[in-house]
């Protein structure tokens, strides 16, 4: 049973990883958190709904949602924070500026797609027989999802440290006035990093949705509040932290039903969080910032 539950966990913790990856990629570049993230996560996932309606093939869909989640990302720096970044407006008034593009979105896709709850026409995937191994059971549906989501995070992993654009990424992230002195282009890089995270945040909200076969307007809100709570545990800004602090979340997240306590399963999860940066203020992978007097 608990091997089971872990299993689950791990699944859950791909998805919760996926998405607040995007989260961090921003914050690690600009210091700001984009509170737009999960309405673009809601709005890639009815953008592949769409696409699946229209007979596109669930993989297509996938990787065209994530492009479109992508460009969505782009139009939303050069709307709610470019302006604002080239006025020096600081932290707060971007994180507000964010919130009302996200009330945008939402409004948009109630617009579209109404109120009632949407689902995916996957194929047959999700008639497939489960896959049993020993003691685990688990379906194709779920070994397809955390796949695709080790897939995205080992590809960005490559990304950050291995290509031109990763190493741009991680010098505006580092100090940006010394990056264009080194003649960087600091908004074609902010640009392409909203894309990154954006795109990564859309795939979470294809995989979330194909997960739980459902698509709804609110389907952001949880996961905003546990992907900020993950990028807090794993250290702001730290790309691995987010991804282990999503693990981490999702084992506790299953753990709890093991032994029957599900109704308190938020409760815990916030609780071990509280204790975990008790112990380490700035969170896993985080490292105490130096500020002069």
């Amino acid at each position: 049973m608990i091997a089971q539950q872990l299993l689950n966990g791990l699944f859950l913790g791909a998805v919760y990883s996926l998405f607040a990856v995007g989260y961090t990629l921003v914050f690690g570049v600009l210091d700001i958190l984009n509170l737009a993230h999960a309405a673009i996560f809601t709005a890639a996932a009815f953008t592949a709904f769409s696409l699946s309606m229209a007979g596109v093939p669930l993989p297509l869909a996938l990787i065209a949602a994530a492009i479109v989640a992508g460009i969505m990302g782009i139009l939303l720096d050069r709307v709610a924070f470019a302006p604002l970044r080239a006025r020096n407006a600081g932290t707060l008034v971007p994180l507000i500026s964010s919130i009302g593009v996200a009330i945008v979105i939402g409004a948009v896709l109630r617009g579209i797609y109404g109120i009632d709850e949407r689902h995916f026409t996957t194929g047959g995937l999700d008639t497939a027989p489960a896959i049993h191994a020993g003691p685990l059971t688990f379906t194709i549906v779920e070994l397809t999802i955390f796949l695709s989501a080790i897939a995205l995070m080992l590809v960005l992993s490559w990304v950050l440290r291995s290509t031109s654009l990763g190493r741009r990424i991680r010098a505006v992230g580092q100090d940006r006035i010394a990056a264009a002195l080194l003649g960087i282009n600091l908004e074609a890089t902010v640009a392409a990093t909203f894309f990154i995270a954006s795109a990564l945040g859309g795939a979470a909200g294809v995989l979330t949705a194909l997960r739980y076969d459902s698509i709804t307007l609110d389907m952001g809100g949880p996961i905003e509040l546990k992907g900020l709570a993950v990028i807090i545990l794993g250290g702001m800004g730290s790309v691995t932290g987010a991804v282990i602090g999503g693990f981490i979340l999702g084992a506790v997240e299953t753990l709890a039903v093991v032994f029957g306590l599900s109704a308190w399963r938020d409760a815990i999860l916030f609780g071990v969080m509280f204790v975990l940066l008790v112990a380490r203020p700035t969170g896993l992978f985080g490292k105490r910032a130096l500020r002069a007097a």
